[in-house]
């Protein structure tokens, strides 16, 4: 097939998914072309058959917001007609979906029927949807896409209650490469890399997220400071966003800021997981939760909140330990308990690898995506 992908191309899990899954499709033999605004931030040109596609804002005196859907449109009607794409599939309804509806209608014009999919990934959901400004647009837009998944049953639910949603919503869960987010085979190396980050025998916590306020980054901060009292301990924080200052200068003001390493994004976040002993993930709200699950396939179990999706991708007390949101007591105490009993330790490592394995591994998640496109095309022709 000759698949359209549109997403955000920042630091962010839907655009992660997106670029992932644009890889994955690429590496079985289809075509994928992106059209974004900007090239995705994990797309580095190392793959066949990948094709990224810039989309062009005009920016008029008479514009005070350029209209940036509108332009997208237009590029999604020219590259379906010039590389003669199947379907376009879109990552976040605001404004993905409405522009693919768009491009649809013009090509339709044409005597050219371009169906596509809109998968759903949380805030665009649970917050910018919710927002009365954008409510019915993003309602009528996720009705009439030809095709709808979401990354979880959570948001599935959330998203049939809140928008009062009539059609099937399919839930196709995040996944992640279990052969590149692996843990480290040779110990040695491992050891001598995570010297980077402190002296042998440090415990290593990791957090990786676009550091928004709903990731509760300065939590991160203060979960490590009560840790870092009871054992010798570091803190990576890979990311960057509108919180990191205030992480910045909690780190500095609870004296810790020697011990916190923040590295701003990461193009190559597969290698430095599993240097980690654990993932720190306090979130406010995750539809799912992709941070944590490449971490685990890493064998690198979460410490994080029961929060919409999270318990349908960690088995409390298994695969990581979950907690209330703002709890950083009780998280810090999970994390101190966990690392100091290592039969524990281990045996939860283990089960976090084997879950990513077992239910998220890309080569189960990437073969319902292809079949969900396949009956999309099969119900439009």
């Amino acid at each position: 097939m000759r698949i359209g992908i549109t997403c955000y191309p920042t630091y962010g899990g839907s655009g992660v998914v997106a670029t992932e899954l644009g890889i994955e499709l690429a590496g079985l033999g289809h075509e994928v072309h992106f059209i974004s605004y900007s090239q995705p931030f994990r797309l580095n040109g190392r793959d066949d058959g990948i094709f990224y596609h810039e989309v062009p804002v005009s920016s008029y005196p008479l514009f005070e917001f350029p209209p940036y859907d509108l332009a997208l449109a237009s590029r999604m009607t020219e590259v379906a007609e010039f590389c003669s794409l199947d379907l376009l599939h879109v990552h976040y309804a605001i404004p993905h979906s409405v522009s693919a509806l768009l491009a649809r209608q013009m090509l339709q014009t044409r005597g050219r029927r371009l169906p596509f999919v809109t998968t759903l990934h949380g805030t665009d959901i649970t917050l910018i949807g919710l927002d009365r400004s954008y409510l019915p647009i993003t309602r009528y837009a996720i009705q009439q896409s030809d095709g709808v998944t979401s990354i979880s049953n959570y948001l599935k639910e959330k998203t049939l209650s809140a928008f009062d949603i009539k059609r099937p919503i399919e839930v196709i869960s995040n996944f992640v490469n279990c052969d590149l987010y692996a843990p480290c085979v040779d110990e040695e190396a491992r050891a001598a890399a995570r010297q980077r980050f402190g002296e042998p025998g440090d415990a290593i916590l990791i957090h990786l997220s676009n550091f928004r306020p709903v990731k509760r980054v300065v939590d991160v901060v203060k979960i490590f400071a009560l840790v870092a009292k009871e054992l010798p301990a570091q803190l990576i924080m890979i990311g960057d966003g509108p919180d990191r200052s205030a992480a910045e200068w909690l780190a500095h003001d609870l004296g810790i800021h020697s011990r916190v390493h923040f590295l701003g994004k990461q193009d190559k976040v597969n290698a430095l997981l599993p240097l980690a002993d654990l993932m720190l993930m306090p979130s406010e709200l995750e539809s799912f939760g992709l941070a944590a699950l490449e971490a685990m396939a890493c064998k690198v179990p979460a410490i994080a909140t029961r929060v919409g999706g999270v318990p349908e991708l960690i088995d409390d007390g298994l695969s990581g330990l979950l907690f209330p949101v703002g709890d950083v007591q009780a998280m810090a105490a999970g994390a101190v308990s966990l690392l100091k009993d290592r039969d524990r330790y281990e045996a939860m490592r283990e089960t976090a690898r084997k879950t990513a394995q077992k239910r998220f591994c890309s080569t189960l998640v990437l073969p319902r995506y292809v079949a969900y496109y396949e009956s999309v095309l099969n119900k439009t022709q």
